[in-house]
């Protein structure tokens, strides 16, 4: 019994010190990051992600949650969309980020600092979910999809968006136009170690993903590659994984 104990302690113990690495990570990445996803928003790719929100989204006025919001990409683009938003991130620099860009767009959204596998929200309390790139960096994605789930109402929409970098090691981009340029070589090795941890990297997806989601009995719809439908300023060269959509009804 007392190893047992002990095995989930340090079980709980490597999953802290992960998460506050990848915390680090992100903290680190906040400015460059930012200035990717302000150049995204003010150009074709802004209209074309707001557009495929538009189409995805129940009809009326929606109260959504933007589960790690990073620099506020998705968040702005559903404020200007009539809704109202919370956006949240372990990332104390990048909602440093999301607050200086959703001012600057004159959208009001409230974000705050939080873990995604464990919100701080009550049951049922938001009619969409929304999140971009963050399930491939998560230590426990099946907590994530319980907590998301719970805290939708009854027929409320998950939609994630990611692609499966599991088996795609990244590497320092020197191409001035593409979207991961300038990241320090070090960071990229670290990024790399990072996801080598986590068990997510070990799934195929996202048809892992959707097996999951329907094991807890939501309603699930996948679209395997939006990248043709987002990826669509010529000015930006963002890698060639496919970028699937899941829509997931509670």
């Amino acid at each position: 019994m007392k190893a047992n104990v002990r095995q989930q302690e340090n079980a709980y113990e490597q999953e802290i010190k992960l998460q506050e690495l990848i915390e680090a990570y992100w903290d680190e990445r906040s400015g460059d990051f930012s200035r990717l996803r302000l150049k995204e928003l003010a150009g074709p790719c802004g209209a074309a992600w707001r557009q495929v929100l538009a189409e995805k989204l129940p009809e009326g006025k929606l109260q959504v949650l933007d589960v790690g919001t990073g620099a506020g990409f998705l968040a702005i683009l559903l404020a200007q969309l009539g809704h109202e938003v919370t956006g949240v991130d372990m990332s104390g620099e990048m909602l440093h980020q999301a607050k200086q860009n959703a001012l600057a767009a004159g959208c009001r959204v409230d974000f705050c600092k939080g873990n995604a596998q464990v919100l701080d929200f009550a049951d049922n309390s938001f009619d969409v979910l929304v999140t971009r790139n963050l399930t491939w960096t998560l230590p426990d994605v099946m907590e994530a999809y319980r907590e998301w789930q719970r805290v939708l109402k009854p027929g409320g929409l998950l939609l994630n968006f990611d692609s499966d970098y599991g088996l795609a090691p990244f590497v320092k981009k020197d191409e001035p136009t593409d979207v991961h340029a300038g990241i320090r070589r070090e960071l990229v090795t670290e990024c790399n170690e990072i996801k080598d941890e986590l068990r997510i990297s070990t799934h195929r997806r996202p048809g892992w993903d959707v097996a999951f989601l329907r094991s807890l009995g939501m309603e699930v719809a996948l679209e395997e590659d939006i990248g043709s439908r987002v990826h669509v300023d010529e000015s930006m060269q963002f890698d060639k994984v496919p970028l699937f959509c899941i829509a997931a009804r509670k």
